[in-house]
Formats: C-alpha cells, structure tokens, sequence
C-alpha cells in the first residue's frame, strides 16, 4: 500500500471519475477507489472527509470538464451560433458521459468543492445568453435553455425517442428559444 504522501487530491480526482465513468455513481466509494490506487481506506479521509464531500469535489471537476466541452464547441461569430454550439456540446456531453452527468444534477454539497465551477459553468452560459436577450431577461433566459437542454437529455436517457436521436427535436426547441429570447430583448432608446 502507498503511503497518503504519494499520492495527491489529482490523482484522487481522475481516479473517482474514471470510477464514476465505468460504474456509476452507485459503485462510487472511499474504499473501491482506495484499492484502486492501493492505499490504504483511511488514506482518502485525509483529502475528502466522507463520501459526499468527495462526490462534491467529482461534481467541481465534472463541472469543469462540461464547461471546458462547452468553450470548445463555441466558434467566433453570431451569438446564435454560440448558444448553438453550447446546446449541442450540453447534449454530446450528456450523451458521451452519463454517468458524470448524473453527478452534475445533485443538490450541491459543501461550498468549497463545488459551487465555485458550477457559479462559473452559469456565468458562461449566461455571458452568451445575455447578448441575446440583454440584461433584463438573462436569467430567466438561462434557466429556460438549461431546463430545455436538461429535458431533452433526460427524455432521451428515458429512450422516449426510441433509437432515434432527438436531433429533430432539439432543433426544434433551440430554434423557438432563440426566436424567444431575441424577441424578449428590448433595447433601452
């Protein structure tokens, strides 16, 4: 067994997704990942006091991860395409990764671990959502793309479409909250 010295809260962190990613959060756990990394159970408490200061910290990264997916999927240009871009990175995310996506939607934990990247996953989203609805609806703008989005993956986890994708329909929604949110831009004369 590795000494607590040899290893660090990064390690920890990569192996917990890694974990998350194969078993879900269900087969998430001090002690699995503790033999995973060969150490010894009390080695874990040293970084992440229990279980679900752990799972805040996986939330933060997994956050992040979402967040770097989203800032990628954004190419210069109209803030149309931006919104677009997001929408479709939250999708293929959700899709490519639903074992940690699941962890993004528990009530958050300690304040420390996970709302500093989840505060700035939302201020992203909502620095793009603003150039479109401007300052005045921006929020509840934001609110309605994610609950949207957050639908849509949830619909489709359920296999309501089947085995087709909701492309069609994702087009669809993204479309009317596009027509929604500029219509809902008012600018001051």
């Amino acid at each position: 067994m590795a000494y607590p010295s040899k290893t660090d809260r990064e390690t920890i962190l990569a192996a917990a997704i890694e974990q998350l990613e194969e078993r879900g959060l269900r087969g998430l756990s001090l002690r699995s990942l503790a033999a995973t990394l060969e150490l010894a159970p009390n080695a874990l408490y040293r970084y992440f006091a229990d279980r679900s200061v752990l799972e805040s910290a996986v939330a933060n990264e997994v956050s992040r991860l979402l967040h770097a997916a989203m800032q990628r999927a954004i190419r210069k240009g109209e803030p149309e395409q931006a919104i677009r871009g997001i929408g479709r990175a939250y999708l293929a995310f959700a899709r490519k990764h639903p074992n940690l996506y699941e962890l993004l939607l528990l009530p958050c934990g300690p304040e420390d671990e996970k709302a500093s990247s989840h505060q700035d996953l939302w201020n992203f989203v909502a620095s793009h959502v603003i150039t479109l609805t401007g300052p005045d609806r921006v929020n509840e703008a934001s609110i309605a793309l994610w609950a949207f989005l957050h639908g849509i993956v949830e619909l489709e986890a359920a296999n309501v479409f089947g085995s087709e994708k909701p492309d069609a329909s994702f087009n669809f929604g993204l479309n009317a909250w596009l027509t929604a949110a500029a219509a809902s831009h008012s600018p001051k004369p």
